[in-house]
C-alpha cells in the first residue's frame, strides 16, 4: 500500500470515528477510538510512539508520536479548534527525527472533519514499502 492510498485510509477511519462521536470531546478519546478504528481494518499500529533525539551522545525521548500507521505515517489527532503553525512544525519534527515521509494532523472540533486534515510532507526519501 503507497503512502497515499494509507492517508486516505487513514483518513477514511478518522471520518467514521468522527461520524460516531461528533466535535466536542478529548483528544485521547479521539486516539484511542482512532487507534482502535485502524486496528479494526487492519493495521499495524504503534500508539505513544517515542521519538528519540540524539544530542551529543545522551539520548532523550524528545516526542512521542501519537499513532504510527504500518511504520510509514504518523497520525497526530487534534482536539481544538484550529491547528496552528506550531502544530505543524512539531508534527514535521516527529517525520525528521523518525526519518519519515508523511504524517497527518487532524483537529476533531471541525465542523466538517475533512476540513481539519492536514498532511504533512517531510523531503525525507527512505524506502518505499508495497504490499
Amino acid at each position: 500500500m503507497s503512502e497515499n492510498e494509507l492517508t486516505q485510509a487513514i483518513i477514511g477511519a478518522a471520518i467514521e470515528v468522527y461520524r460516531r462521536l461528533g466535535p466536542g470531546l478529548l483528544e485521547t478519546v479521539y486516539r484511542c477510538c482512532l487507534a482502535y478504528e485502524l486496528r479494526k481494518r487492519g493495521f499495524k499500529l504503534v500508539e505513544k510512539k517515542p521519538v528519540a533525539l540524539d544530542y551529543d551522545l545522551h539520548d532523550p525521548c524528545a516526542f512521542r508520536a501519537d499513532l504510527l500507521v504500518n511504520e510509514l505515517v504518523v497520525v497526530e489527532p487534534k482536539a481544538k479548534a484550529a491547528i496552528h503553525a506550531i502544530d505543524k512544525a512539531e508534527a514535521l519534527s516527529r517525520l525528521r527525527l523518525m526519518k519519515l515521509s508523511v504524517g497527518l494532523l487532524s483537529s476533531f472540533h471541525e465542523a466538517r472533519l475533512v476540513d481539519g486534515f492536514h498532511r504533512i510532507v517531510n523531503k525525507y526519501q527512505g524506502p518505499k514499502v508495497t504490499e
